[in-house]
């Protein structure tokens, strides 16, 4: 299979994306609305998306689409792209540069390639399940084997306990050396980058997820969801969830979130 047109957009989805959102950061008007679920949607998003599905629709109409603001097309397309304009709203109406833009590609339905975008600080990491770069130099995880020694980040501190065992959550921070809540999709960029060893989301969407498994495997790194099954595969609720981890430690923390 020949990736390279694929690729390369990837990258302008990315660059147009980010276009979009980088006028309204840190800004007033952001248009902040409620969807039904009470999470917050702003015009970055939204004009972020519709440029991103532009696009692609120009340059492969006859690839699917999976986004969290205007819905899906083609869902049963041999490639389908997955798109989350901005992942961590909540931080990004409250200026803080940790949200980024989700780009999968997935390919007969199973992961193909991802790209996490934070545009405030120009970091661009793209995987595709064997090697992952971040703005273009290759990156690995860290070797922690010892999690008193490991750092821990998740979205919400309070999600753990609302949506699978908060107990045994909270078991797992305190024996970590750092527990920080740089959480969405930027905390999995800090994991594949060699900056953290353990990411966990109790809930997630697709647009969430599916993006992000690349990248995590490509540096080297573990994912699964909250049970240590396939992180395609539902959890509790019937929710998808996810542990990212260095290898090092994937087996204890697993054995530590389910106890």
């Amino acid at each position: 299979m020949n990736l390279e047109p694929l690729m390369a957009l990837l990258h302008e989805l990315a660059e147009v994306s980010g276009e979009v959102i980088l006028p309204y950061f840190a800004q007033a008007d952001l248009g902040v609305e409620l969807k039904s679920d009470d999470s917050p949607v702003t015009l970055a998003d939204r004009g972020a998306e519709k440029v991103m599905r532009d696009l692609i629709e120009s340059r492969f109409p006859d690839h699917g689409i999976i986004g969290e603001e205007y819905g899906n097309v083609r869902e049963d397309a041999e490639f389908v792209w997955v798109l989350d304009p901005i992942d961590g709203t909540r931080s990004f109406i409250t200026a803080v540069p940790l949200f980024v833009t989700l780009i999968g590609l997935l390919h007969r339905g199973k992961p193909l390639l991802g790209a996490i975008h934070q545009p405030v600080l120009r970091q661009l990491m793209i995987g595709d399940g064997k090697v992952t770069t971040l703005n273009g130099r290759p990156v690995r995880v860290r070797n922690t084997t010892d999690i008193s020694k490991a750092t821990l980040l998740t979205t919400d501190p309070l999600f753990a306990a609302r949506y699978q065992n908060g107990p045994a959550f909270a078991e797992l921070a305190n024996r970590t050396a750092l527990y920080r809540s740089f959480g969405d999709g930027y905390g999995y960029l800090l994991v594949a980058a060699g900056w953290a060893d353990i990411m966990v989301d109790p809930i997630m969407n697709a647009w969430d997820l599916l993006p992000l498994i690349p990248c995590i495997e490509g540096a080297g790194g573990r994912i699964t969801n909250w049970k240590g099954g396939s992180v395609l595969g539902v959890g509790a609720g019937g929710s998808l969830s996810a542990v990212a981890c260095v290898p090092g430690v994937q087996d204890a923390v697993l054995r530590m979130l389910n106890p």
